[in-house]
């Protein structure tokens, strides 16, 4: 479930992906962005938000911490990485 649209125009690629190191989680996450500049952080949909939408899921005590600390799909390395592409897209104009 992507997230995070804007009113840009469509990139001229289907979908691209990076994974990086999340210090917020601790651990690397996979982020993808989208043609019609959606995102979507794996990490989050494999574990914070099976939290989210069900509030009787129970976490794990080792994953626990690291899901209170993800900040979802408005995460900062998110939204920084599909606007670096965004500039790569469509040049910087300054």
């Amino acid at each position: 479930m992507p997230k995070t649209k804007t009113k840009l125009l469509p990139a001229k690629w289907q979908i691209t992906a990076t994974t990086i190191k999340c210090d917020s989680v601790d651990d690397y996450v996979t982020i993808m962005v989208y043609k019609d500049w959606s995102t979507k952080c794996v990490w989050y949909g494999r574990n914070k938000q099976k939290v989210v939408e069900d509030k009787n899921y129970n976490v794990d005590r080792k994953m626990k911490p690291k899901v209170d600390k993800c900040h979802g799909p408005e995460c900062s390395y998110v939204t920084s990485y599909r606007d670096k592409l965004v500039k790569e897209e469509f040049g910087e104009k300054k």
